[in-house]
């Protein structure tokens, strides 16, 4: 091969097909048969071929990239966004399928209107395939604009009535059922909750259902508090529960680090956990294994979700399947020593 890189001839020589085979397995074309895709993708491997991606593009009119886009309307947005585990597990779930296709991400952020605006015009220019998008607030813009701009689009999270979008989600109130129940079941009869904030896509799923469960059984006045996703927001929240309600005695926090930080509050306080007060958090991200002590709470499986909306996209971006597709996930109780 001398100085020169692997060509497609070389790849078809190792593979032993012609190169039409290997340029249509290299551009994601489907009519190949899965064996003969794995003996070219081998064969790549081994002599260490790389596409030419501005003539890749030319062919499938690709660029070969997908913007992974976590938008935003409300203030403190980047602050969530470096504070908050949830998102390193999106990524965590996005490139192992992307990298397994050769699509590169993208990373782009939308927090205020002239920012959605660029994003939109960017993808329409052609600057990606599509978008995974992780909108923060219930009434984010974003979406909608880029299913009227007719871009191929994936939530992590249910789209809002009239968005034609593929999405993932999670059974959000059959998760709050699992953390009212467990509190229940362990014999907290003055349970309060710290609920999300009040434009959060999961904050009325999660608080409704969780209210739901204690009404069932008689208790029809359960206090609330909202937080903010992060750790200082649930210590506020429990000095405030604390306070107005010291009788209190089982706590569920809708994310793992407001649960985490009415842990250090209570303890602070001298009040033992779970013996007086056992607390639930949501998600089973690291903050629940950081809480002292560790937290119950309910398992989102974000990477899962994450690597199933990349999916939804490619599946979307090659022309397979229906349109829009979805998957809802099933949440599951994980319980520690806070309950």
């Amino acid at each position: 091969m001398g100085n020169r890189g692997p060509t497609l001839e070389d790849v078809a020589r190792e593979a032993g097909v012609s190169r039409a085979t290997v340029s249509r397995v290299v551009n994601g074309v489907r009519n190949v048969a899965p064996d003969i895709q794995r003996s070219v993708r081998d064969a790549i491997a081994r002599i260490g071929y790389t596409p030419n991606q501005a003539a890749r593009s030319l062919v499938t009119r690709r660029t070969g990239t997908v913007a992974l886009v976590l938008s935003a309307t409300g203030k403190a947005f980047a602050a969530r966004i470096f504070s908050d585990p949830f998102f390193g597990r999106v990524v965590d779930g996005v490139l192992p399928v992307l990298r397994e296709r050769g699509i590169q991400p993208v990373l782009l952020v939308a927090e205020s209107e002239q920012a959605r605006t660029q994003l939109v015009e960017y993808l329409r220019q052609g600057g990606a395939d599509g978008a995974l998008v992780v909108p923060l607030d219930q009434d984010d813009p974003l979406p909608a604009m880029l299913v009227a701009a007719g871009l191929p689009t994936v939530l992590f999270g249910s789209p809002r009535d009239g968005e034609r979008c593929g999405f993932v989600d999670l059974d959000n109130a059959a998760g709050a059922r699992l953390a009212a129940e467990h509190l229940w079941a362990t014999g907290r009869r003055r349970p309060a909750t710290i609920a999300a904030p009040v434009t959060a896509p999961t904050a009325d799923e999660r608080l409704d259902a969780f209210l739901d469960v204690f009404a069932a059984r008689g208790v029809s006045s359960v206090p609330v508090v909202r937080g903010r996703f992060t750790v200082d927001s649930g210590r506020r929240a429990m000095a405030r529960l604390l306070k107005d309600h010291p009788e209190t005695d089982g706590v569920f926090a809708a994310n793992d680090l407001m649960a985490q930080g009415a842990c250090q509050y209570l303890r602070e306080r001298g009040v033992a956990v779970p013996g007086t007060v056992a607390v639930v958090g949501f998600d089973d991200s690291v903050a629940a294994r950081k809480a002292r002590p560790p937290l119950t709470t309910v398992r989102q499986p974000v990477e899962r979700m994450a690597a199933a909306m990349a999916g939804l996209l490619v599946e979307e971006l090659d022309g397979g399947g229906s349109w829009p597709a979805s998957k809802v996930f099933e949440p599951l109780l994980v319980v520690r020593e806070s309950t």
